[in-house]
């Protein structure tokens, strides 16, 4: 059977998962009967609620005697180093563009992968069918990206396909659409090219993905680039520090639809899975042991951003979670370095703390998410950039921010990024009547923006950003949380007489009712100092009738926040607890005598 072997990219949220769907349901891979949930690639449940793809993954089709395996790619900017990787892996590419939208930050990432792995592309117009679509404008846009970019002439002659993948139909012009995805599925046979058939040379297979089972454990999941692979074979593995080991195959792997099914051999062009390398890694190559070659070593994206996780000490830890240990902890973090590459872990001088390092907020909150939902229990803190030195020179990552916003909004845009020590580069009215502005921002710049981003914008702004470059550190602090916290002092029950009392300090993040302890955040203040407050008064009973017993008392909607604006606000000296019922901010030291001792050494320091 003739193979081809494609990858998915696109911005985040331009329909590459449910065009996925389509093609599988339209190539006759599922039976008739058989019930497909919508995304049905995006099986994880943080997945499925936050409409993202996280995690790469691969199927495939049967289409005509063809074989298609296709790769789902993350759109998000903190999983880049995911769509690298499947790059070396494919023949060539499905870009999918949203009509309306265009070419956005990411667009610009994940085109600019492809062609430098000289892949053939198919650029694919999707969601036709928006009302405000514009196609033809949307295709000079992609035009300019490929030549920007640097597209040499075979890649700027790509097919364009214009599809919704919502309704499951596309077609070779924008203006008609034909009621099932033949067109884009032929196109695929025609345009991407088969891999080439050296299957009776030496086993080369590269791996490129990582999955983990607890029966079989490390799952290498990879192309073979030549030779067959089988069953029981006996293979050289080279590492990515250029030393050798001598494995066996235990279990082998191919892929039709959402299923992975046991084969006993497979050929050069297709992509499988192996099991029997237990310390297996991305990049490396299994070869044969009578000709053990590596291919080149893949590059992985080294982290950005680094959290402090801890065993949580909290007065009330233990009370909401199953698992709250050092050694918990440290066997879950393993086992997610199994299969994420680009996560870090390293030790600290306290047995019950971990320096955690990922490629962006939205990697580390998920991880700190998914081990809330297992049961677990830990304290993070504020996250931090990582520093790099470069030719003696100590450099900070930056990143290239995209922001579409009505004209209105534009100042107070211009001048909070200013304020985070960013740099513009490019000002544009679209097409659908707002300003497009570009900037070159510190990492550290834009942790904790995207809530007042929001805020700043009524909702009506749009911000993408991705890494850039490593440049030289930036003088002075950049973005840093303004106001203060307002710091319960008891510990008890928050009661609605104390809350109402404290509205007009600042904004409440607790509800009356709420358990809190000494230490604990309970809302930010107004102005930049924190302040300790105590929220567990209660109205003092009496038996003298109040003049206003009978009045009616109004309390503000306090703001309860989710994980990413709980990590957004952190200041240095606070934590984030994370169980599995709550997420509570909370100052480092409790005390408030040890606090105010240490801001008065502090001070006493600064003279």
């Amino acid at each position: 059977m003739s193979i081809r072997n494609i990858a998915i990219i696109a911005h985040v949220d331009h329909g590459k998962t449910t065009l996925v769907d389509q093609m599988l349901k339209q190539s006759g891979t599922f039976r008739e009967n058989e019930y497909v949930e919508e995304r049905a690639m995006d099986s994880n449940d943080i997945e499925r609620e936050r409409g993202i793809t996280i995690l790469a993954k691969n199927t495939a089709i049967h289409y005509n005697g063809y074989k298609i395996n296709i790769l789902d790619t993350p759109g998000h900017a903190d999983f880049g180093g995911e769509v690298e990787r499947i790059m070396k892996m494919v023949d060539g590419v499905l870009l999918v563009v949203d009509a309306y939208e265009g070419c956005m930050p990411q667009t610009r990432f994940v085109l600019r992968k492809a062609l430098e792995q000289n892949l053939q592309p198919i650029v694919v117009i999707n969601k036709i069918d928006k009302p405000f679509a514009r196609p033809d404008e949307v295709l000079d846009e992609v035009i300019d990206l490929f030549i920007e970019l640097g597209a040499n002439e075979d890649q700027l002659e790509f097919p364009v396909v214009y599809a919704s993948g919502i309704n499951g139909t596309s077609s070779l012009e924008p203006t008609k659409q034909e009621d099932n995805m033949t067109p884009l599925l032929n196109q695929i046979i025609e345009s991407i090219p088969e891999p080439p058939k050296n299957e009776d040379e030496p086993l080369q297979l590269q791996v490129a993905l990582l999955d983990y089972n607890e029966y079989v454990g490390r799952i290498g999941i990879g192309r073979i680039y030549r030779g067959r692979i089988k069953v029981g074979q006996s293979v050289t593995l080279m590492k990515r520090d250029g030393s050798s080991e001598s494995h066996r195959i235990t279990k082998l792997y191919s892929f039709l639809g959402l299923k992975r099914y046991e084969v006993e051999e497979a050929a050069a062009g297709d992509i499988v899975a192996i099991s029997g390398i237990e310390e297996v890694n991305v990049g490396e190559t299994v070869c044969d042991r009578e000709h053990p070659e590596a291919l080149p070593v893949m590059e992985i994206d080294e982290p950005t951003l680094k959290m402090t996780f801890q065993v949580n000490n909290s007065p009330f830890a233990g009370l909401e979670g199953k698992w709250v240990t050092a050694r918990k902890i440290q066997e879950r973090l393993d086992v997610q370095l199994k299969t994420d590459v680009s996560l870090r872990v390293e030790p600290t001088d306290s047995p019950d703390a971990w320096i955690v390092s990922g490629r962006g907020e939205l990697h580390l909150s998920i991880l700190i998410e998914n081990m809330r939902r297992e049961g677990y229990e830990l304290l993070v803190s504020r996250p931090e950039v990582i520093l790099k030195e470069i030719d003696g020179v100590l450099c900070e990552p930056v990143e290239r921010v995209q922001i579409d916003v009505p004209e209105e909004y534009t100042g107070s845009i211009m001048e909070s990024i200013g304020e985070r020590k960013g740099e513009m580069l490019d000002m544009s009215h679209t097409s659908t009547g707002q300003v497009r502005l570009i900037f070159l921002v510190p990492s550290r710049g834009l942790i904790g923006y995207r809530t007042e981003f929001l805020s700043m914008t009524r909702g009506y702004g749009i911000i993408h950003h991705n890494f850039d470059s490593y440049k030289p550190v930036f003088s002075g602090h950049a973005g840093e949380r303004r106001q203060g916290a307002l710091v319960s002092m008891e510990r008890g029950k928050a009661t609605q007489y104390s809350l109402v009392a404290l509205e007009d300090r600042g904004v409440m993040f607790i509800e009356p009712g709420t358990e809190v302890y000494e230490g604990m955040i309970v809302g930010v203040n107004n102005k930049e100092n924190d302040l300790n407050v105590n929220v567990t008064k209660a109205k003092a009973q009496t038996n003298v009738r109040s003049a206003t017993k009978d009045n009616t008392v109004t309390m503000k909607k306090p703001k309860i926040l989710s994980l990413e604006e709980a990590l957004e606000f952190l200041n240095d000296d606070e934590f984030c607890e994370v169980t599995p019922e709550s997420i509570r901010l909370r100052k480092k030291i409790l005390d408030k005598a040890e606090r105010e001792k240490l801001a008065r050494k502090k001070k006493y320091e600064r003279v």
